[in-house]
């Protein structure tokens, strides 16, 4: 069953079906080939969705899209341009710095990419920056939509593989500010080296002009994060918050946001949603059967032969799920893996909040690798450029990831330090 399930997905692969379709497809032949009734599948379905946490996955794409919509990324963006924005290379450290913000409360990178992608990057080609780069750059940077809490991927993890998701939320900024602070870091040497940005700072609010201006902006995520952190509401009801609160602010205070608006806002976001609970819908069959036939136990006995020891372990399954993330969407890969590999990495001594921090920062990392990486599409889209062209901007940039990984996977204090602090 197993074997005619894997040759259904990698052939729907290969023919340019969707994942979602492909996935299904072989959950399907596998039910046939098993001579299972075909109920399982309906029943499987909804089990997989049937869960209260999924409920922030729409929620938290939709307030992403009001955030949009209502200016409130605009103003985040002019609040971190008057922090870095007057050193050279200060623009490309603003794109950085306001997708970090901005992904405390989308917890979507693809949201996070056409938000803040559709200011920065005309505005970065307007001071001279490459066309490539401005996308390359801005398809990294809103890689931090998933790994910055709240995170979707984080959410689906902690479904997946029955981890908490408000441990898993506060585990993520340690992470999340290393990739943040190497990205800056990075650019603002790059910036030298190559002689650009030096007029980054025209037009630069002062830091209390854009605070005034971006007040309301920047209390979002502090009342999102400090009422999952304070026990006033769980990260799902957080969701919901988060939605109000980014409707409130973009109709009665900064009134960018009106009636006509709100129909095209809800129409992106229910389109975007339904293709995420598509993919976890067939997704969760695939891993119910997969499970079923005893895959998990027999790749553990398998990995506990080959890798003896859990460094072995932590980098023979970086490098897997490196080469996984650039052709399987990332939200299908978790729902599918994560069953699988908690267990294992358990068995390793790794702790399942720790793992799931190195398996959403590393399929993270196929949102910017060819030739499924959603980001790119949508920095490309923004960019009007052809996904080719930005290649040879981007390795650089998977380059910095690809370190912080290596941190993140064997310095587990970083992201198990203030989890400990908070929950122990």
């Amino acid at each position: 069953m197993t074997t005619a399930m894997l040759i259904t997905m990698v052939l729907g692969f290969a023919l340019s079906v969707s994942v979602a379709v492909s996935i299904g497809l072989a959950s399907i032949v596998g039910i046939q080939v098993n001579n299972a009734h075909m109920l399982i599948s309906a029943k499987e379905i909804f089990n997989s969705i049937n869960k209260f946490p999924l409920a922030a996955v729409p929620f938290f794409i939709l307030a992403g899209n009001l955030m949009e919509t209502g200016g409130i990324s605009r103003r985040l963006v002019e609040f971190a341009k008057s922090l870095v924005g007057g050193v050279q290379g200060g623009l490309p450290m603003t794109c950085v710095l306001t997708c970090m913000i901005f992904a405390a409360v989308s917890g979507s990178s693809v949201a996070t990419t056409f938000a803040i992608g559709a200011i920065l990057i005309p505005a970065l080609i307007k001071h001279g920056y490459p066309t490539s780069y401005a996308a390359a750059l801005q398809a990294t940077s809103a890689e931090l939509g998933v790994i910055i809490p709240p995170s979707i991927p984080m959410i689906l993890y902690g479904v997946s593989a029955e981890v908490s998701i408000g441990e898993l939320f506060i585990a993520g900024f340690g992470p999340g500010v290393l990739i943040s602070g190497a990205l800056m870091l990075f650019v603002w040497i790059y910036c030298k080296w190559k002689g650009w940005g030096k007029n980054d700072g025209d037009g630069r609010l002062g830091i209390f002009a854009a605070t005034r201006q971006a007040f309301w902006a920047l209390l979002m995520p502090v009342i999102i994060l400090g009422g999952i952190y304070g026990g006033v509401f769980t990260p799902t009801e957080a969701s919901a918050v988060a939605v109000l609160y980014a409707l409130i602010v973009g109709m009665l205070i900064y009134r960018e946001i009106g009636v006509k608006d709100l129909l095209p806002v809800l129409r992106r976001s229910v389109m975007s949603s339904a293709v995420i609970m598509f993919i976890i819908a067939n997704a969760g069959l695939f891993a119910f059967l997969i499970t079923r036939a005893g895959v998990p136990e027999a790749i553990g006995h398998w990995l506990e032969q080959v890798l003896q020891s859990p460094a072995m372990f932590l980098l023979g399954i970086n490098a897997a799920l490196f080469i996984i993330g650039m052709f399987i969407e990332t939200s299908a890969a978790i729902i599918v893996l994560a069953p699988i590999l908690a267990p294992v990495a358990m068995h390793f001594g790794v702790d399942p909040v720790h793992f799931g921090l190195i398996m959403v920062v590393n399929l993270a990392l196929g949102m910017i690798t060819p030739p499924f990486g959603v980001n790119l599409f949508a920095a490309c889209t923004v960019a009007r450029i052809s996904l080719d062209k930005i290649i040879r901007h981007l390795l650089p940039f998977v380059g910095v990831i690809l370190l912080c990984l290596l941190v993140i996977t064997y310095v587990p204090a970083l992201s198990l330090g203030l989890r400990d602090l908070v929950y122990r």
